[in-house]
């Protein structure tokens, strides 16, 4: 069914001197992205508020006022949304998928409101493991902006798909975990420390200055969160205050994490 085939029929249903089925015009309306959908899930750190369209999805955020979500979304997106009871199985498995780290295909999502930009930038934070941190100026350097660090910042404060797209992931150079849109520094810390970080060791270790730890056995360096820094044994682990002091000793950037190399932007 094309777009004006289903107009015509909404249309239509609207019209008769019978009643369609509770919901029918609605339906076709979703099927086709004339209307959005959105319903309430379980994050993982609380209920959230969850929409999408015909390309993915296009929201989340954490449980508020029904009303008002309705209300900004239409104005964002310039298209009605209706409240479902539940979101369709395999996009819900999808997201599921993303809160609980399992490897797979990423959901479906739909950033048209954004700039490109903004689109480069959440997509790449896509890209950074559950269980792991990366700062602004890595986003900043993958997506070939280096110099844009504090503009990498605003685009992950104004992520609409908080948690399915992990800006929790992405903290300060310095170390120090930063600022959160979806609740400020202590939720940051709680999903982070859901998905295994000891986000207090990180910041001790940002307390003293460490930046990057390497294993002796191995001569990389790595940002401290990377899975392969964590494997490293204490009796083999050497801390580093910059990409240049590891350098300097000898020791080569994980090509895994991928190490900013150079010094790395205040924010």
């Amino acid at each position: 069914m094309n777009m004006r085939e289903a107009r015509t029929m909404v249309k239509e249903l609207r019209s008769t001197e019978g009643q369609a089925p509770d919901g029918l015009a609605e339906a076709i309306m979703a099927e086709v992205g004339l209307i959005d959908s959105w319903t309430e899930i379980d994050g993982p750190i609380g209920p959230l508020f969850v929409a999408w369209g015909a390309d993915g999805i296009t929201a989340a955020e954490r449980s508020g006022d029904p009303v008002g979500f309705e209300t900004e979304y239409e104005l964002r997106h310039g298209r009605p949304i209706r409240r479902v009871l539940e979101m369709p199985a395999k996009l819900r498995a999808q997201v599921q998928a993303r809160f609980e780290g399992e490897r797979g295909k990423n959901p479906p999502l739909d950033l048209d409101t954004l700039t490109e930009f903004e689109q480069a930038v959440l997509r790449k934070t896509l890209e950074i493991p559950y269980g792991e941190v990366r700062p602004y100026s890595w986003v900043a350097r993958e997506i070939g902006r280096p110099k844009a660090v504090r503009a990498v910042g605003s685009a992950l404060a104004g992520n609409p798909i908080t948690f399915v797209i992990p800006c929790h992931r992405v903290v300060r150079a310095d170390g120090h975990i930063g600022n959160y849109g979806a609740g400020g520094p202590e939720a940051k810390r709680e999903v982070l420390g859901l998905e295994g970080i000891d986000t207090r060791g990180l910041e001790q270790m940002a307390g003293s200055g460490v930046r990057y730890t390497g294993s002796d056995t191995t001569n990389i360096y790595c940002y401290p969160s990377c899975r392969h820094a964590r494997r490293t044994n204490d009796r083999h682990e050497v801390r580093f205050h910059s990409a240049e002091e590891a350098r300097d000793a000898g020791y080569r950037p994980c090509k895994v994490c991928r190490p900013l190399e150079g010094t790395p932007f205040a924010a």
